[in-house]
């Protein structure tokens, strides 16, 4: 087997630790050639779609990726990180993002932090809710590229973070905001990305975390049971899917006497297409359509500041013991000497 990667190893480099965070991506261009290529590698996962590859790929290929139609927040959340670990003195800690699908890769990424000589990594996939189509997808990504490394760090994966505290927190403080300059509406819907039925009865926690997530901040909410709901949107197919669906349930709403709604993802650590084009867009159409009278969307966590300090503190809480403490580092003349012991042993340096 060929390894990729560095070939050397220097026995004077200073140990880095390395902070990783990735993001489900977005196509490379606004083009239906870049679209095609990139819900091509989306959509042949097999943990996205559990279904035989044979069957599916004729689905995919002849069905999909020619009727499905042609806004960048994890890198503002990467750049909030980078100034946090510069401002608390971690300049130490190296930190970079990268994409499950497109561009920058977390093959790239992974390779710029063995350049620089990272031997210990936490991954933060910026889903806060487990299931096997994201967060899993993303630690079979990153074990992928370790099987064709010679050399690979120790690791570190947050694998969900439906219930900390600051992410309930800034969810709830996101809605109170809305409510300071919009008056609360008869109802709260929180709507999550759905994943077929059959994912939960195979032993996906998800629909289980996304309640929790949902009652904890209706909870720090003060909300009564009767004042919101939880949905799963964007289906496709003819299975059964999470329910209740949300379009039907806004489809509905207005015939319970429901005229007004606040919708929100806390499924989303940013916007992207499926919060601004199917929640803010279609899902307003169906509101209004069937009788509603007012539709508030309330934006994601994005990268504001709570966010990030939410972010923040998972990740050092993650990095405890592993913490390099810039005083105890070995200075360069003692790093020398430990080469040129180790050469004297027979190393190439």
């Amino acid at each position: 087997m060929k390894y990729i990667g560095k070939s050397d190893y220097d026995h004077a480099a200073t140990q880095k630790l390395g902070v990783l965070i990735t993001n489900l991506g977005t196509p490379d261009a606004a083009t239906p050639a870049a679209l095609r290529k990139y819900l091509a590698e989306f959509l042949w996962d097999p943990r996205v779609v559990e279904f035989p590859r044979p069957l599916w790929w004729l689905v995919l290929n002849l069905v999909i990726l020619r009727v499905r139609p042609p806004p960048p927040h994890t890198k503002a959340q990467f750049a909030g990180l980078k100034s946090k670990l510069s401002q608390d003195q971690l300049d130490h800690i190296e930190i970079d993002f990268a994409m499950r699908y497109g561009s920058p890769s977390i093959e790239s990424a992974l390779l710029k932090m063995q350049n620089k000589n990272v031997t210990r990594l936490l991954v933060l996939p910026l889903y806060p809710q487990y299931s096997g189509s994201t967060s899993g997808s993303t630690f079979d990504a990153v074990a992928n590229i370790f099987k064709k490394l010679r050399w690979m760090p120790e690791l570190r994966f947050i694998n969900q973070y439906a219930d900390d505290s600051r992410y309930i927190d800034a969810c709830a403080n996101r809605i109170k905001t809305h409510w300071a300059s919009q008056q609360q509406s008869q109802i709260l819907l929180f709507s999550f990305h759905g994943l077929p039925k059959r994912y939960l009865t195979a032993g996906d926690p998800y629909h289980c975390q996304c309640y929790k997530t949902a009652r904890l901040i209706a909870q720090k909410l003060g909300l009564e049971d009767s004042q919101w709901r939880l949905t799963f949107q964007s289906r496709f197919g003819r299975e059964e899917w999470l329910q209740p669906y949300t379009d039907k349930t806004l489809e509905a709403m207005p015939k319970e006497n429901i005229k007004s709604v606040d919708i929100f993802c806390p499924g989303f650590s940013a916007d992207c297409v499926e919060t601004l084009e199917e929640t803010d867009m279609l899902n307003r159409d169906i509101f209004m359509q069937a009788g509603g009278e007012s539709f508030n969307y309330i934006p994601a966590l994005n990268a504001t500041d709570e966010h990030i300090e939410a972010l923040y503190q998972l990740i050092l809480k993650n990095l405890q013991g592993w913490e390099l403490d810039k005083q105890t580092e070995l200075s360069l003349q003692e790093k020398q000497l430990q080469k040129q012991l180790a050469m004297r042993l027979g190393a190439s340096q």
